[in-house]
């Protein structure tokens, strides 16, 4: 058996990084791609000569097409335009499922048997039409949502408590932005729940920073979004289905009757191998933790609905 082989679709600050720490972690032989012309070739050779210097073996090369990407095993689509200030994720909508709809089709040709890893935004609803399009089964295509709000969370909670990140194990659901879930009880610090170390109403005010943890910072970079949390959360994903690690991340998976959901991509904690998303964990949930799921999968549905009405979507 040779390396394995990870498409990046999308050299923009996202991209770049995914394929850069796949490289220094050796996963596989990566692939960038990008429109813009030359650029992510520009990037892949940078990082390539960079490789030495700490003796890491991986190939990374840069394309414009996507030929050169035949036979991946993983593909990360990070494509799409970012927001501004002041633009809600929804917002995206319309441009970036047409950039979406076109990078599926092309991924699909030609690497058909290949496990998708989505990072556009609006995520659960732009996973949702990659499955669509590429006819793939639910368990090939998931999306990085929760991996980058439970990141934020848990470095809240450090800030919060002024402790190790080592020692916190955050749990998030829901979908990607304002109507994430997030889940107190199952956010522990060495076993301890944070409900019984943390006041309440600060609680609320971590979790309220999570949720617009994205727009705080394109707020302050007044240009473009976050990339190195967003990147290293697809990382960490992408090494789970390489190394069949099962690790348990919130992803934006397929749901068919798991809480109550059906047929949407929504954040639920699964377990991530070789073959994608091996389970869904259906945790127990109080009236308000559902009902909180239960409004942001009806957010996810809205935009479903309106992809459906701009004719992506059946």
């Amino acid at each position: 058996m040779g390396r394995k082989k990870i498409t990046v679709v999308g050299a923009g600050h996202v991209g770049e990084h995914v394929a850069w720490m796949c490289a220094q972690k050796e996963l596989g032989d990566v692939v960038l791609v990008d429109i813009i012309e030359d650029m992510p070739q520009g990037k892949a050779l940078d990082m390539r000569e960079a490789l030495p210097l700490e003796g890491w073996d991986s190939n990374i090369i840069g394309s414009n097409g996507y030929e050169e990407t035949a036979d991946s095993d993983v593909v990360v689509v990070t494509s799409g335009v970012p927001r501004k200030p002041g633009m809600s994720r929804d917002e995206l909508l319309d441009v970036n499922a047409k950039i979406i709809k076109s990078v599926t089709e092309q991924v699909v040709k030609y690497s058909p048997n290949c496990i998708m890893i989505m990072v556009a935004n609006p995520l659960d609803a732009m996973t949702y039409l990659a499955r669509e399009v590429s006819g793939f089964p639910p368990n090939r295509v998931f999306g990085q949502a929760g991996a980058l709000d439970l990141t934020r969370f848990c470095c809240f909670v450090s800030m919060e408590l002024g402790i190790s990140t080592k020692d916190i194990q955050a749990m998030v659901m829901g979908g990607h932005g304002d109507t994430m879930v997030p889940l107190p009880r199952y956010t522990t610090v060495r076993g301890v729940p944070i409900t019984q170390l943390i006041p309440p109403d600060r609680i609320e005010a971590l979790i309220e920073r999570t949720r617009k943890g994205g727009g705080e910072i394109v707020a302050l970079l007044k240009t473009g979004s976050a990339y190195y949390a967003p990147a290293l959360g697809t990382t960490q994903m992408v090494e789970s289905v390489i190394k069949d690690k099962k690790r348990i991340l919130p992803c934006a998976a397929y749901c068919q009757g798991e809480y109550g959901i059906n047929n949407l991509y929504v954040g639920v904690p699964v377990i991530i191998g070789a073959n994608g998303v091996e389970k869904i964990l259906e945790l127990e949930l109080d009236e308000k933790e559902k009902a909180a799921l239960k409004h942001s999968a009806d957010a996810v549905q809205n935009l479903v609905d309106a992809m459906r009405k701009m004719g992506y979507v059946k």
